[in-house]
C-alpha cells in the first residue's frame, strides 16, 4: 500500500481531515467514497478534482465507491448557494445520473476482477422505499437542531434575505445516513469531498458513531481557485464539462493552453499523475507554455482519448498553420469539422440552395453574408482573396455545388488571410 495521505499533501490536496486517519489509512486496505450531485447534465472540470482523489487513492492500494445522489439530488445540496435550487425533474435526474455513472467508468478502474476495483452505489436505492416516520425516527432524532444549524452551510443562509427551506435543510441528515449505509453496507469507513462539504461529512461521522457506534473519517480538500481569484472551472463561456458534446476536446484543450502561468503548479499537483520528481523536474527545466502544452495533452488524452488529441492538434493546424493546404482538410473526419465549426464563423446554408450549381456570387453574399454585395465578390476574386476548400479561386470562378461539401456538409472558405469560415449546408 502505497501512502495516499502523503500523496495529497505534497499535492496540496488535504484542506481538513478527522484525527486518527493516518493511523487509519495504514492499517490495510480502505474503502472511501465521495458523491457526486447529478443536478447539472455532465461532470464537470470541478467534479474532476474529486475524481482525482479517487484516482490517487486507487492507485494507493485502496478502493474507491462513487455514490451517485439520485435521492440528494432530487432534495438539493444548500452547500455554497445564497439561494433555494431549482428542483429538476425525476426524469432529468435519473438522466444526469446514468450518465455520470458511465462518466465515471472512464475514469476509474471498476473490473470485479481487481482487488481494489471501484463501486458505484446510487443513493436513491437507500430513500425510495422509506416513508417520512421511518426517516425521522431513524435518522432525524439523532442530531440536534442545535447541531445542524451550526454548520456553516445552514447558518450562512439562515443570516441571509432568503432563508432556508426544510427541504434543504434536512439535506445534511440525508447525506450524513449516506455515510451510515455505506459503511453498515459496504464497509466504507472514510468519505471525501470538497471543503465546502467538510459540515455534510462530519454529520455522517457523527451519525454513524450515534446509530451505529462505529468509528468512520472524513477527508476533504481545498476548493480550487484561479491566481486571480475567480472560480475554478468558469470560463466566460460557462463551465469546462467533460463531455465533448458541451465543452469540445479543442476548447477543453485551449482552457489549459490558455491558462494563467501562475495556476500551472497548481493544476500539475491536481490533475497530472505524474510523480513529485517529474513536476518539479518538469517545472524546473521547460518554460511555462511548454509546461502548459504537456499538461494540455496529458489531460485532454486521459479525459477524451487519443483519437479526439489528435483531431484537436489537427483543427489547430488547419486553423493556425499556413502551410495547411487542401489535402490537410480532406484528411478530417465529419466529427473534427464540428469541432472546426465551432471556433470559427459558421454559417449555415440550406441544402437546396445547393441542389443546382449556386453562383458563388450569390453564395458569397446572399447566402451566406461572408462579404456585404456581389460587387464585393467580385472585388475579392480578382485580387485572388477567396479560397473555397484551400483552393484558391479566380476572377473566373462561377460556381459552387453539392459536389464541393465536405463530409455531404460543410464547405470551408477563406477571405483573405485572416477571415476563416465554415459553411454548414442543413
Amino acid at each position: 500500500m502505497q501512502d495516499f495521505l502523503s500523496e495529497l499533501k505534497w499535492r496540496g490536496l488535504i484542506h481538513d481531515v478527522t484525527p486518527g486517519i493516518e493511523e487509519h489509512f495504514k492499517s490495510g486496505r480502505v474503502k472511501a467514497y465521495i458523491g457526486f450531485d447529478p443536478t447539472a447534465p455532465s461532470m464537470t472540470i470541478g467534479n474532476y478534482v474529486q475524481i482525482m482523489l479517487l484516482t490517487f487513492l486507487q492507485r494507493a492500494g485502496h478502493q474507491p465507491v462513487v455514490l451517485m445522489g439520485g435521492a440528494t439530488g432530487r432534495i438539493g445540496d444548500p452547500s455554497g448557494k445564497d439561494k433555494e435550487r431549482d428542483l429538476k425533474s425525476y426524469e432529468e435526474l435519473d438522466r444526469n445520473t446514468a450518465h455520470f455513472e458511465k462518466q465515471a467508468q472512464n475514469f476509474l478502474n471498476f473490473d470485479p476482477s481487481v482487488p481494489n476495483c471501484a463501486l458505484a452505489v446510487n443513493n436513491l436505492a437507500f430513500y425510495e422505499n422509506m416513508n417520512v416516520l421511518d426517516f425521522l425516527r431513524d435518522v432525524g432524532k439523532y442530531l440536534t437542531v442545535n447541531y445542524m444549524m451550526s454548520k456553516e452551510s445552514v447558518k450562512r443562509r439562515i443570516e441571509g434575505e432568503t432563508g432556508i427551506s426544510f427541504t434543504e435543510f434536512s439535506y445534511q441528515l440525508l447525506q450524513g445516513y449516506d455515510f451510515v449505509l455505506l459503511n453498515r453496507n459496504h464497509g466504507v469507513t472514510v468519505q471525501m469531498g470538497g471543503s465546502d462539504q467538510y459540515g455534510n461529512i462530519t454529520s455522517g461521522v457523527e451519525l454513524a458513531r450515534k446509530i451505529d457506534d462505529a468509528k468512520v473519517y472524513a477527508v476533504t480538500t481545498p476548493l480550487l481557485t484561479k491566481s486571480d481569484g475567480s472560480k475554478f472551472g468558469k470560463s466566460e463561456q460557462g463551465n469546462i464539462w467533460l463531455d465533448p458534446k458541451l465543452t469540445s476536446p479543442y476548447k477543453f484543450f485551449q482552457f489549459w493552453l490558455n491558462a494563467d502561468d501562475r495556476d500551472m503548479s497548481k493544476y500539475l499537483r491536481y490533475f497530472s499523475l505524474k510523480s513529485q520528481s517529474e513536476i518539479e523536474t518538469l517545472e524546473a527545466d521547460e518554460t511555462p507554455q511548454n509546461i502548459k502544452r504537456i499538461f494540455a495533452e496529458e489531460i485532454t488524452v486521459r479525459i477524451h482519448g487519443q483519437a479526439a488529441y489528435t483531431a484537436v492538434m489537427a483543427v489547430s493546424k488547419l486553423l493556425f498553420d499556413p502551410k495547411a493546404d487542401a489535402d490537410t482538410l480532406r484528411q478530417l473526419d465529419e466529427a473534427t469539422l464540428e469541432q472546426v465549426a465551432e471556433e470559427i464563423p459558421s454559417p449555415k446554408v440550406n441544402k437546396s440552395v445547393l441542389n443546382q450549381d449556386c453562383s458563388i456570387f450569390d453564395f458569397l453574399s446572399e447566402a451566406t453574408g461572408i462579404l456585404p454585395s456581389k460587387s464585393e465578390v467580385k472585388r475579392a476574386l480578382q485580387a485572388n482573396m477567396i479560397s473555397v476548400n484551400k483552393i484558391k479561386l479566380d476572377a473566373t470562378a462561377t460556381t459552387i455545388s453539392i459536389g464541393d461539401l465536405l463530409h455531404h456538409r460543410f464547405v470551408m472558405v477563406e477571405s483573405g488571410k485572416k477571415n476563416k469560415y465554415l459553411v454548414e449546408v442543413v
